[in-house]
Order: C-alpha cells, then sequence, then structure tokens
C-alpha cells in the first residue's frame, strides 16, 4: 500500500472546491493506485456547509480516500501537505474597486502564506486558484520565507484551455490536435493569449485561423470569457475551474510529454524582460516535480507590447499590496 498523499483545499465548501474534490477521490489526479488524504479548509461560518460535502465524499466510498479533516485553522489544514489548492477568496462584491478586492485577500493569502511556512510539507506544490491569483500567488509566497518560490503557482490553466478550445471549433479539429498555445501575464484581461508558436494538423495555427479574427476576435473573446460565463449562467466557471487546477497539478506533478509547454503563471526569473520576482504567466514544461520555462522563443513587437501591458498591471497590483509582503 502507497503512502497516502495529503491534499489541502481552501474554500473547500464553494463551487469549485465541490467540482474538484470528487474528481481527487477518484484518482484524476494521481492516479488510481495513488491514496489521498484530504484537510478541507473553511471559514467558520461556511464548517456547517463543508460537512455536509464531507457527507457526500463518504458516501462516495471512494477506496482512494483514506481520511478528511476539516479545519477553519490554516497551520492546521496545511499540516504535512503535501499538495495544496488554494481555492477560496472574496468576491468582488457590488462597489469595490480592484485595489480593495487586492487589500481584502491579500490579508488572506498573507496568513495563509505564513502557515504554509509553518507546517506544510517542504516540498509542497501549491497552486492559487482564488482570483486575484497572479498577485495572491505572490502574496502567499512572499510569506512563507522558508518555502521555495517554485513551490508556488497561479493559475492560468483555464485560459490555456479556453485559447485551445476556440482554436479547436475554429479549425474543425480536436483540441488534442492543438499544440504550443501560450497565455502569457496576468489572469485578467490585459492577458496575452498567444497563438504566434501554435499549431495544429503540423500547420501554423495563424495560416488556419487569419490575422484579422485572431486579434479582432479570439483575443477578448479568451480574455472575457469568465465574465461571458458569469453573464449567461449567472455564476462564475467552477467545473471549467476545477478540470483546469487538477490538469496544472497533475503535469506539475507528473510532468508534461516531451516538446510540448503549457501555461502556468510562476515567478518571473527576467525571462522575456518581465521584471523578476512577479507571479507571471509563461509557457513552462515540467519534469519530476519541476518547472521551467521555456526559452527564447521570438516574440514580435505586437506581442511584447501585449506582454509589457499585463507586465504593467501586475506592477500596480503589486504596489497595492507591497505592505502585506514578508
Amino acid at each position: 500500500m502507497r503512502t497516502p498523499v495529503r491534499i489541502a483545499v481552501s474554500g473547500a465548501a464553494g463551487q469549485i472546491s465541490y467540482s474538484l474534490l470528487f474528481r481527487l477521490i477518484a484518482g484524476d489526479l494521481l492516479g488510481h493506485a495513488q491514496p489521498i488524504t484530504l484537510s478541507l479548509l473553511e471559514v467558520p461560518a461556511l464548517l456547517g456547509a463543508l460537512d455536509g460535502v464531507v457527507m457526500e465524499l463518504a458516501d462516495c466510498a471512494a477506496p482512494l480516500l483514506h481520511g478528511v479533516s476539516c479545519h477553519s485553522d490554516p497551520v492546521a489544514a496545511f499540516a504535512g501537505a503535501d499538495v495544496v489548492f488554494l481555492v477560496g477568496a472574496r468576491p468582488r462584491g457590488a462597489g469595490m474597486e480592484r485595489r480593495d478586492l487586492l487589500e481584502v485577500n491579500a490579508e488572506i493569502f498573507s496568513v495563509q502564506g505564513r502557515a504554509l511556512n509553518e507546517s506544510a510539507h517542504r516540498d509542497v506544490k501549491v497552486l492559487v486558484v482564488g482570483n486575484p491569483v497572479n498577485t495572491n500567488a505572490l502574496i502567499a509566497l512572499s510569506n512563507a520565507p522558508d518555502l521555495p518560490p517554485e513551490n508556488f503557482a497561479a493559475m492560468t490553466r483555464l485560459d490555456h484551455n479556453r485559447a485551445v478550445s476556440l482554436l479547436a471549433s475554429r479549425t474543425g479539429h480536436n483540441p488534442s490536435d492543438v499544440e504550443g498555445v501560450i497565455v502569457w501575464g496576468n489572469h485578467s484581461t490585459t492577458q496575452f493569449p498567444d497563438i504566434h508558436h501554435a499549431r495544429v494538423g503540423g500547420r501554423p495555427v495563424i495560416d488556419w485561423v487569419g490575422r484579422d479574427w485572431y486579434e479582432q476576435t479570439f483575443i477578448t473573446t479568451v480574455q472575457n470569457r469568465g465574465a461571458e460565463v458569469i453573464r449567461v449562467r449567472g455564476k462564475s466557471s467552477a467545473a471549467s475551474g476545477a478540470n483546469a487546477a487538477l490538469e496544472h497539478m497533475r503535469d506539475w506533478v507528473l510532468g508534461t510529454p516531451e516538446g510540448c509547454w503549457v501555461s502556468m503563471a510562476v515567478r518571473s526569473d527576467g525571462s522575456y524582460g518581465v521584471e523578476p520576482g512577479l507571479v507571471f504567466s509563461f509557457p513552462v514544461t515540467l519534469c519530476e516535480g519541476t518547472w521551467r520555462i521555456v526559452p527564447n522563443l521570438p516574440l514580435d513587437d505586437f506581442s511584447r507590447a501585449r506582454i509589457r501591458a499585463s507586465e504593467a498591471e501586475l506592477i500596480l497590483e503589486r504596489d497595492m499590496v507591497r505592505h502585506l509582503m514578508a
């Protein structure tokens, strides 16, 4: 019997977690031979609702699930955690400016960063899913000085998946035929979904879709897809967000196929001129639990301008909450 992997999930009574947890116990993250334990974190007011989720988890009689615990204290929730999904975050309320949202969540993620620093496994992998993901991840890692910054990432996989799906639909292919898509920058409307290096059916994607459609339709469609889901559904993306979180973490743990990359927001090392220290989405390859930014991809002026715009937004966000960084 393998030793169970300890997975911690914050915001565990929320919509995304509700879609995520049942896939975790089905083996969709680590495979059908790897047992897990779940450590679920929620605010005190939602612990009752979380008890209902735990009842449903138990009712699945999942053989991989070797234990569940519920917590309102992040130090206890993250104790010995190998994998952490930071899903819980304060959503923007009526009348809230982006600065207000950043500051509220900065408090949450600074506390969680310190808790991870205190009690998580030293090789823990931490994925920030709660928005605004890039700056929340920066705050968390800044408050966890004893953990390597490479242990933290923010999720732009949903944006990546949206881009792949849209290109597959436009070209009449299966999503598995689309390779080389990149989402650069912030998980916001300044993100830059880039197809200059993408191919479908062995042919450059730009040849299939044309530059006008790419620049005038594709980019804004990907950038605004989350808002469009809310407009149509009345709620934010949950199942697709959970799926993206699972895919992101699975690739991080198990690796990407040789020659393939995915989009992942990680701490910048200065690649592509992005200010070091920002949590910025890059094309990355993953192997044996580590990520590497794909180097030296050629960029045209169009791409550079959009990368700089997203970088500028992230610098502004960082400066708004700098006082909460350790």
